[in-house]
């Protein structure tokens, strides 16, 4: 599994003068870097149901490719966003499922949802 890069604590940041911000927040950078790619946001409101095979999730996502699901779950698992689970009762089966730090992003994803109803 790929090192999840750590972001250390900003000790200073210069602010914008007019609303007191940081200019930079490498922090939000790569929140946004994660939820910015395109179907993550949709899998994520996918998994917040429960734990979902490959194939449920690719059959509720029609216009998302085997190939690019695949990517992009391999990047949750990455950031630490969910867990694959490999099970093997009669057959093998993988299932995927949002961890702590999945779950607590879904405040997130749903002010997204209501905004999207609002504006899109």
């Amino acid at each position: 599994m790929k090192e999840t890069k750590k972001i250390e604590p900003v000790q200073s940041t210069k602010e914008d003068n007019r609303t007191g911000i940081p200019e930079h927040c490498p922090r939000f950078e790569q929140a946004a870097e994660v939820l910015g790619k395109r179907w993550t946001g949709l899998i994520l409101r996918l998994l917040q149901s429960g734990p979902m095979r490959f194939s449920e999730l690719e059959s509720r996502i029609p216009k998302l490719s085997p190939r690019m699901l695949s990517q992009r779950l391999r990047e949750l698992e990455e950031e630490e966003i969910i867990t694959r689970d490999v099970r093997s009762d009669r057959s093998i089966m993988v299932v995927y499922t949002l961890t702590d730090k999945g779950k607590a992003m879904m405040p997130i994803i749903e002010e997204l949802k209501t905004w999207a109803e609002t504006w899109c």
